[in-house]
């Protein structure tokens, strides 16, 4: 997933350069088929236009939300190298990973991903964390 999403941090969804046609039946454009390891991994599809829409709006950042590229020390190419050699110049160690019996103390009700408690608070009390940034104008029901 984080493939996926990292190809639309710096870019439009899709490029003019891959639009091939578009008329009454639909729009058809170009797409690359990252499982294949081949020169044949270009394929083309053809969706209805509603459909294409629809698609490229899921790409569409929400107002207030920038694009994000990181380059310097936090690169791709070269971020984990950089980190390492950071901590070996800090004298700090090299984190070990959790260990994990595989279940997750607190899963998301909606997909069961991991959720990180920020804060607990009781019925009908307001919490004390704020939210800051763009979506300041989040309203949490206490009800």
């Amino acid at each position: 997933m984080l493939a996926y999403l990292s190809r639309y941090t710096h870019r439009v969804a899709i490029s003019n350069s891959r639009l091939v046609t578009f008329d009454q039946h639909g729009v058809t454009f170009r797409w690359k088929d990252y499982r294949v390891e081949s020169p044949d991994r270009s394929k083309l599809m053809t969706l209805t236009t509603d459909e294409f829409i629809r698609r490229f709006l899921i790409h569409v950042l929400p107002r207030g939300f920038h694009r994000i590229r990181h380059y310097g020390l936090l690169a791709k190419a070269t971020c984990a190298d950089n980190i390492a050699r950071a901590r070996e110049l800090l004298a700090v160690p090299t984190p070990q990973a959790e260990p994990t019996d595989g279940t997750d103390p607190h899963p998301c009700p909606h997909c069961g991903g991991r959720m990180i408690v920020i804060e607990t608070f009781a019925r009908g009390s307001m919490p004390r964390h704020r939210p800051t940034g763009p979506m300041v104008a989040i309203r949490i029901d206490t009800s």
